[in-house]
Formats: C-alpha cells, sequence, structure tokens
C-alpha cells in the first residue's frame, strides 16, 4: 500500500527514534511505500524539497515557524500548513494514489489535505489522536472558552474528527473524553491506540553508567530522579520547582531536569537562587545523549498542569519503562497515565500539588532500591505487551479489514 503521513513533527532522519519514526520504519519493513509529509520552518531558510531516505520519501514543506515563537506565529502558522502542504503534495506527489492517510494532532488543521485525497483517492484515513486543541489551550487560560479564536479552531477540530474514518486515542480516558464531548462522532470509530516504540535493551554496563553520572556530576551512590522533556506551561512547572524545594534538604535523592520550553527560566532563576546540591538543571540534550542520561537514572517523573479538564499521556513515559524505570506522575485529576501505572505496579499517581503525597512517593523509593528494581520491571514488561509499534501497527491495519 502508500501510505501518507502527515505531521508538524520535523523528520531529519528516519532512522531517529521516536513514536512516530519507529511506526513509519514499522510500515516501510512491512513492505508499504510510505511518504511523510512534514514542516521545515522559516527559519532554516531552506526551500520545500523531496528527498528519499532509507526507502522514505520524505517531502519538507517550508512552513512558518512552530516551535520556539511567539503565540501569533504559531496560530497563524496552525492555520496556514494545510494550504502550504496541499500545495506542495500537489506539486511532487500528484501522480501517487494514496490507501491510507495517517495524520497526528497537533495540529487540527489537516482536514482541507485528508478532504482532498480521500476525495481524489478514495483513501482511508486515519487520526492519531496526541493532543486535544483548543480544549487544553482554554484550560490553561491562553484562550478564552467561547470566544471568536476559540470558535474558529473548535470548528476546524470539528472537522478533523468528521473526515475521520478511525481516531485512534492514547489511553480510554482519551476515549471517553473524545465520545463524550464529541456526540457527532460515531464511537465505534474511536479506540486505543497508544503513543508506542520499537523497545531497545538498556545496554548499559554498570561501569558505563558510573561513567555518564560522572559526567554530569551526579552522585552514584544516590537513587536519582529524572524529569525529561518540554518545561512549558502544560507541564505546571511551578509544582515541580515546590518539589524540589521540598526535597532539598534530603542526602539519599538527586534530581536531574533536563529539557527547554517556555517555562526554562522561570527554573532556571529557582536553581541560581536556590542552588540545591541535590538537583541539576541541564539544557536540552541531543537524543542520543539523552537516552543515555535516562539509561543511568533510577526514577522517572511526570508533571502536567492541574487545571487541565482533558486526559494527557505524555510520550516520556516510554523512554521510562523501555529503561525499566518506575515513574511518578504528578497530574490532573483526568490524566490516567498515573493510574494506569498504579493499577499495572509499575508507578505512582498524585494530583499535582499535592506535595505531602508526593514526598511520601519520593520518600518511599529513595529508600527501597528492590522496590525501584520491581517497579521498573513491571513497567519493562507492560511496555513490551502495550505500547510497542507492533502493536500499533496491528490496530491500524486491522481497521482496514
Amino acid at each position: 500500500m502508500n501510505i501518507l503521513f502527515l505531521t508538524v513533527t520535523r523528520f531529519d532522519n528516519i532512522a531517529e527514534r521516536g513514536i512516530y519514526t519507529d511506526l513509519m520504519r514499522k510500515f516501510c519493513a512491512e513492505g508499504h511505500n510510505v511518504y511523510i509529509v512534514s514542516p521545515i520552518e522559516r527559519r532554516y531558510k531552506l526551500p520545500s524539497t523531496l528527498v528519499k531516505q532509507d526507502g522514505v520519501s520524505l517531502l519538507k514543506v517550508k512552513t512558518l515557524n512552530f516551535q520556539k515563537t511567539n503565540l501569533v506565529e504559531k496560530g497563524i502558522s496552525t492555520l496556514l500548513i494545510e494550504y502550504q502542504f496541499l500545495k506542495e503534495i500537489k506539486k511532487y506527489l500528484y501522480d501517487i494514489k494514496f490507501d491510507l492517510i495517517l495524520y497526528s494532532t497537533p495540529p487540527i488543521t489537516f482536514s482541507r489535505v485528508v478532504k482532498y485525497l480521500k476525495a481524489k483517492d478514495l483513501s482511508t484515513s486515519y487520526l492519531l489522536l496526541k493532543d486535544i486543541f483548543p480544549q487544553n489551550a482554554v484550560d490553561l487560560g491562553m484562550m478564552k472558552e467561547n470566544g471568536l479564536i476559540h470558535r474558529l479552531f473548535r470548528a476546524k477540530e470539528h472537522d478533523l474528527y468528521a473526515i475521520s474514518d478511525f481516531i485512534g486515542c492514547m489511553s480510554p480516558a482519551n476515549v471517553e473524553f473524545i465520545c463524550k464531548h464529541n456526540p457527532a462522532i460515531k464511537n465505534e470509530i474511536v479506540h486505543v491506540n497508544p503513543n508506542s516504540i520499537t523497545p531497545t535493551k538498556n545496554d548499559l554496563t554498570e561501569l558505563q553508567k558510573v561513567d555518564i553520572r560522572n559526567q554530569y556530576r551526579i552522585p552514584n551512590d544516590k537513587c536519582v530522579f529524572v524529569y525529561g522533556g518540554n518545561l512549558g506551561k502544560p507541564q505546571g512547572i511551578d509544582f515541580l520547582i515546590k518539589v524540589l524545594h521540598a526535597n532539598t534538604t534530603r542526602v539519599d535523592c538527586f534530581f536531574v531536569i533536563v529539557g527547554s520550553g517556555t517555562e526554562y527560566e522561570k527554573i532556571e532563576k529557582w536553581f541560581n537562587i536556590s542552588k540545591p546540591t541535590n538537583a541539576i538543571l541541564l539544557t536540552s540534550l541531543p537524543k542520543n545523549d539523552y537516552d543515555k542520561l535516562v539509561q543511568a537514572c533510577d526514577v522517572g517523573m511526570i508533571f502536567l498542569d492541574n487545571r487541565f479538564t482533558i486526559p494527557n499521556y505524555p510520550s516520556r513515559l516510554l523512554s521510562y519503562l523501555e529503561n525499566e524505570m518506575p515513574i511518578i506522575t504528578a497530574t490532573d485529576a483526568n490524566t490516567d497515565i498515573g493510574k494506569e501505572a498504579e493499577k499495572n505496579g509499575y508507578g505512582f499517581y498524585c494530583k499535582s500539588g499535592n506535595l505531602e503525597l508526593i514526598n511520601k512517593q519520593i520518600d518511599l523509593l529513595s529508600t527501597n532500591p528492590n522496590l525501584v528494581k520491581l517497579m521498573g520491571s513491571k513497567g519493562s514488561n507492560y511496555l513490551t505487551n502495550n505500547f510497542t509499534v507492533d502493536k500499533s501497527y496491528s490496530i491500524i491495519m486491522s481497521c482496514l479489514k
């Protein structure tokens, strides 16, 4: 089959590890012809191009900036991207008949592209729902509910759901939310298709782990908690700072914060003022370096703003489970990532803001290395059984039957 994948994730190398690259390689390995359309932002000053890479055709479309830009440009970029994508698809891929169109959120503005291709090729359309917008922006106070901008994007969201033959959600709570708040969607087309990867074995030796910890000045005799990923408003950075501050006197654990985002300066300011001796802050690392750093840590942490009414499921969970690490999740009450972790024995859930509870969880893991090992093993097994691209591929292909 000819598979088209639309995404705003920048694709530089199909061989890189990630939830989308891993899935696309799986389709390619199964003998399908894979075409990926992704943006190349204007900051790179490069034209739109079509390249072939490891058996995959990659169409890079020149767009406005999406990442690390102001809200005005981000909003305009989101509205323009379907026109920019469609123009280049007509130019470079006009002679390809696509059997399956895959696309992910964000953004919610691919409906014009999908409609065109479905009409032209009678394609099956499948939405990988990774983000529920614009409600997430309303939750964080970035958009006024029922205001002009909200109504505009809500209409775009309705269009995207309406043109989708199938919708794969990250978790049961996502399925429930989408069906409840979008009654026009037929429930039978909505199902769970979680974030997934091709797992690799943590092959670092103990000596290598020691070397990595030494490289970042991380102690080797303490339980190391790591938070990796975006440091933005959705992550509820204020509570992360409170957790770090409440644990500054602990001598049996160490915290590693690594990432970037709009709230980075806020947490950097706290580090500069407080000068904690049991925590470090690192800016974003290259993927390989980040993976090695995570492998040298003991416990993964996930934070989300407590104002969310939508369920989220951060993909950073996968790298933690892959490396046999238990997790602590501090999230809103609607997100089920922590509840699923507790249910299956590989992590703890804490409602964001409950400092007493999360400190108890930190204490429990800091003082029980055998528990860390047991929960980490359960997490690794759960990943193998539930979060692999083999499973995601099978779910998608079963829809085509």
